[in-house]
């Protein structure tokens, strides 16, 4: 009885193996067709074709559909990955410095922020206003900087009193895209002029 009982549970065990394997190489694939997306956005091509996307990837036009019911699904994944890029190279920065420190080391880790998120930006702007999922993926952005913000200058929003709520709005419009894309891609500065413009703008909005 017990020869069979242990059977069956080796035979669990076998099927669990398989299903783990499976699942695990389904992860590896859809990890595969979202940096496969993101570097053709980094190496210019704004707004790439499921054919272009699969063959970067090394994978079937057929898997890459299996993995991804549609582009909307795979814009949501690719917002989930360049958050976890922004996540391995962000350093919380203390609130009990002094401010110029803070702004200095704010606007330093948004312009690194940045040039991550910068390629994907680009291309929303394309898609951006047929596509719930990038719209979603902004919003999520914008809601971490602003956290950030009101962390950071948590002292200087409270001395604002009634302005607080506009004080964060434009910091917020300094240090989010937008107003990046101004700097490197219209005014065609490199990332330190682009930084130290940031750190000129953000100064004088909490200095005032």
């Amino acid at each position: 009885m017990s020869e069979q009982g242990d059977g069956d549970r080796g035979g669990d065990r076998a099927d669990g193996d398989r299903i783990d394997g499976r699942t695990a190489r389904a992860q590896r694939t859809r990890a595969a067709i979202v940096d496969a997306h993101l570097a053709l956005l980094a190496s210019g091509d704004l707004k790439p074709t499921g054919e272009r996307i699969a063959d970067a990837a090394g994978v079937s036009l057929r898997t890459l559909w299996t993995s991804f019911k549609d582009m909307e699904t795979l814009f949501a994944a690719a917002g989930e990955r360049l958050i976890e890029r922004e996540l391995a190279v962000y350093q919380p920065i203390d609130p009990g410095l002094p401010l110029a420190a803070r702004v200095t080391a704010f606007c330093a880790q948004r312009a690194t922020m940045l040039e991550i998120l910068a390629p994907a930006a680009r291309a929303a702007v394309i898609r951006e206003p047929f596509s719930a999922a990038l719209r979603h993926n902004r919003a999520v952005e914008l809601g971490r900087v602003a956290a950030e913000l009101s962390t950071l200058f948590a002292a200087e929003l409270d001395v604002a009193g009634d302005g607080r709520d506009e004080l964060l709005d434009a910091l917020m419009a300094a240090s989010t895209f937008a107003a990046w894309s101004v700097l490197r891609d219209q005014l065609n500065l490199d990332v330190d002029a682009a930084r130290g413009v940031m750190v000129r703008t953000v100064t004088a909005l909490l200095a005032a």
